[in-house]
C-alpha cells in the first residue's frame, strides 16, 4: 500500500489494480494546462508532459489525463519535467458532451468521491438543469450532493419552495444550503468534507463556487468577480484545479459550464429516474417508448398523478439526447478506425 499517497486520495481500489511502469512513480493530476500537467505526490507539486508514445497510442482527448487522475510518471521534482507513461484506471469519472455540435465526450474530472452540484437560489435555480447534472454525476459513479447558495438573497419561503420542488421531482440526493455572506450553512458543508476524499464543485458561472472555495481554504486563492447588475457573480475560474484543504479534504473547482450535454448515460438515467425505470418493467411492450402506447405503466402513473408530466418529459428528453450523442460518437470512432486502417494499407502498398 502506498501509504504516503493516502492524503492525496489513494485507496485500496487503486492499489488492487496497480500495474506500474518500470522506473516510474505515482502522482495525481492537479491541473492541466494545454500540453502540460501539474502533478502532486508526497513531495509536492511538479510539472510533467505526456510521453510521445502515450500520445501515439491514445490520440483521443478523453483518454488523456484530466484533473483527479492518477498517473505513472518518470522524473520530475529534480528534473525540469516529468514524463507521464501511463494513466491508471479511473474509479469514477465526470464527463459531458463537448460544447457545440460535436458529440465527442469531454472529461471534467476523475476519481472524485462526491460531486457537489451548485445552484444559486437567486436567478440560477433550474430543476431541469439540476436533473441533467445529476444524471451525469450518477452515471460516472460519484455520490451527488446539491448545494443551494446565496440564500441571503431570497426569502425563507422561496428556499423552502425550491427544496420542495426538488423533492417533488423524485430527487433524493442530499440538499445543503449556504450563504457566503452570513456563512450560514458553512459549518454543515465543512462536516461533509472528509480527509483523503475528493469533492468536485460543478455548476453554472456566477453561482459562487470560487467564493465558496475561498471560504473553505480561508484565503483568497481563487479570484472572485464582482456582482453583476442582476445580483449574480461573474465567472472567474479559468481552469480546473485540485486543491487540498487544511482539514485534509481534496476539492476541485470548475469553470462555470453553460452547456452540460448528456452522452451515453443510461446507467445515470436509470439511477436518477429510478421510479420511472422501475415502472417501465410493467409496460405491456418491452420496447415501449412511454409516449402513446396502450398499456404503458408510466403514462398510467402520469394520469393518476404518481409521476409528474414534466418529470417524464425530462426523462424522455435526456434519454433521447444521450442515445443520439452516443450513436454519433460511435460513428465518429468507427470512421476514425476505418481511416486508420486505410492509411496502414496505403503504407504497406508503398513499401512493396
Amino acid at each position: 500500500m502506498h501509504a504516503e499517497l493516502i492524503p492525496l486520495g489513494w485507496t485500496d481500489w487503486f492499489e488492487d489494480r496497480l500495474d506500474p511502469a518500470p522506473n516510474t512513480r505515482l502522482a495525481r493530476v492537479a491541473a492541466v494546462d494545454r500540453d502540460q500537467l501539474l502533478l502532486l505526490d508526497e513531495t509536492g507539486p511538479f510539472r510533467a508532459r505526456l510521453a510521445g508514445r502515450y500520445l501515439h497510442r491514445h490520440p483521443h482527448p478523453d483518454a488523456h489525463p484530466c484533473v483527479g487522475d492518477w498517473v505513472s510518471v518518470e522524473g520530475g521534482a529534480d528534473d525540469d519535467f516529468g514524463i507521464v507513461h501511463a494513466l491508471l484506471a479511473r474509479r469514477t469519472a465526470l464527463r459531458r458532451k463537448v460544447a457545440g455540435n460535436s458529440s465527442e465526450p469531454q472529461m471534467i474530472a476523475a476519481n472524485i468521491d462526491c460531486a457537489v452540484i451548485v445552484q444559486s437560489c437567486h436567478f440560477d435555480f433550474n430543476l431541469r438543469r439540476l436533473e441533467r447534472y445529476l444524471v451525469m454525476v450518477t452515471d460516472g459513479g460519484a455520490e451527488p450532493y446539491i448545494l443551494l447558495t446565496k440564500t441571503d438573497l431570497v426569502a425563507p419561503e422561496v428556499l423552502e419552495a425550491q427544496i420542495a420542488e426538488i423533492r417533488d421531482a423524485g430527487i433524493s440526493a442530499p440538499v445543503l444550503t449556504l450563504s457566503s455572506v452570513t456563512r450560514e450553512g458553512l459549518e454543515t458543508l465543512e462536516l461533509l468534507l472528509t480527509p483523503g476524499r475528493t469533492y468536485c464543485f460543478v455548476g453554472s458561472s456566477g453561482v459562487g463556487k470560487s467564493t465558496l472555495i475561498n471560504l473553505l481554504t480561508d484565503q483568497a486563492r481563487q479570484e472572485t468577480g464582482g456582482v453583476s447588475g442582476t445580483g449574480e457573480g461573474r465567472h472567474t475560474t479559468v481552469r480546473r484545479e485540485l486543491m487540498r484543504l487544511a482539514g485534509g479534504a481534496l476539492v476541485i473547482d470548475n469553470p462555470g459550464m453553460r452547456e452540460f450535454g448528456v452522452i451515453g448515460a443510461e446507467g445515470g438515467l436509470d439511477a436518477s429516474y429510478g421510479e420511472i425505470t422501475a415502472l417501465a418493467q410493467h409496460c405491456r411492450y418491452r420496447d415501449c417508448t412511454h409516449t402513446d402506447e396502450p398499456g404503458c405503466a408510466i403514462l398510467q402513473a402520469v394520469e393518476v398523478g404518481t409521476i409528474g408530466r414534466a418529470q417524464l418529459d425530462s426523462y424522455l428528453k435526456l434519454r433521447e439526447e444521450s442515445a443520439f450523442h452516443q450513436r454519433s460518437h460511435a460513428e465518429r470512432r468507427k470512421k476514425d478506425r476505418d481511416f486508420g486502417k486505410y492509411i496502414k494499407s496505403v503504407k504497406k502498398q508503398l513499401r512493396r
